[in-house]
């Protein structure tokens, strides 16, 4: 499979996931739960969390990879003080199901949005959990009779995949969580302040610009070099191989999906919940095509 169509299919995945720690059906729903929602992380860390069980900060930390660990332990395991895991399981099942059928009304119960679900999930059960671990924690729940639900897991499954396979990467490129963030800064994928949420120092990412300065993968000023834009490079490419299995598996009909995805993902772009740039470097602000 060409690595185009590979990011071209994360492009069409991953908004159709994030709609969980976006949509207004969502806030609502960890509202209920008791979850503070004054800001984004408690319902983030819980939503994204509870498919793992009542998770502690270390295991969160560690799957997670590019957020400090004094983050994580602000909200994990606080969070499962407030909501149980199951019941955030019920929850974002409830908000993705609300936020759907406002999103695309009548075509939730569109012969095509149930051939665009049978096919994501075919995609899901193809994929290979060694070593994934949300993908698999994902992979684990039951799936859901309701066709736009059962496609939000399916999505949900192989954007956890990637992310996962895009752990490993990272790893073999020889990048430490901070340094990871500092690198896809220095190459403008998005600014310097969108990776702020992940709230590592100012010392913290000093250090890491500093280290990779040693590797001689940015310059002076934190801007990535040749070799830094190359291994860059390297990691994305490494991790469209790691997340092109599941959709292999699909062989031809893999362009019908695309097809099928793209009004969907283009419904929850329109709606501009999503930020304009996420910090994996995807543009929110026009609808997929």
């Amino acid at each position: 499979m060409e690595p185009t169509m590979v990011r071209r299919l994360w492009q069409l995945v991953e908004p159709v996931h994030a709609l969980v720690y976006y949509a207004p059906e969502l806030t609502e729903e960890a509202a209920a739960l008791g979850l503070a929602t004054d800001e984004r992380w408690p319902g983030y860390f819980a939503l994204r969390s509870a498919p793992l069980g009542a998770a502690g900060p270390e295991l969160v930390t560690a799957t997670y990879y590019s957020f400090s660990p004094r983050m994580v332990a602000e909200y994990v395991p606080a969070i499962w003080s407030v909501a149980d895991p199951a019941k955030v399981l019920d929850a974002r099942l409830s908000g993705v199901d609300r936020a759907l059928r406002a999103l695309l009304g009548d075509r939730v119960d569109s012969p095509e949005l149930a051939e665009a679900a049978a096919l994501a999930r075919r995609a899901a059960e193809a994929a290979d959990l060694a070593g994934r671990p949300l993908a698999a924690a994902n992979a684990d729940l039951p799936w859901p009779d309701a066709p736009h639900l059962a496609l939000w897991q399916a999505a949900t499954v192989l954007r956890e995949h990637r992310g996962d396979g895009h752990v490993a990467a990272l790893l073999t490129a020889g990048l430490d969580p901070t340094e990871a963030l500092v690198s896809f800064a220095a190459v403008g994928a998005a600014p310097v302040e969108v990776f702020a949420s992940r709230r590592w120092s100012a010392q913290e990412w000093a250090a890491a610009r500093d280290r990779l300065a040693g590797r001689g993968l940015v310059d002076a000023d934190g801007v990535a070099t040749d070799a830094g834009y190359r291994l860059r490079d390297e990691v994305e490419r490494r991790t469209d191989e790691l997340a092109a299995a599941p959709w292999r598996a699909l062989g031809p009909a893999v362009g019908r999906l695309a097809q099928l995805l793209a009004p969907v993902t283009g419904a929850v772009v329109a709606s501009g919940m999503l930020p304009a740039r996420s910090t994996l470097g995807i543009r929110r602000d026009a609808p997929a095509s």
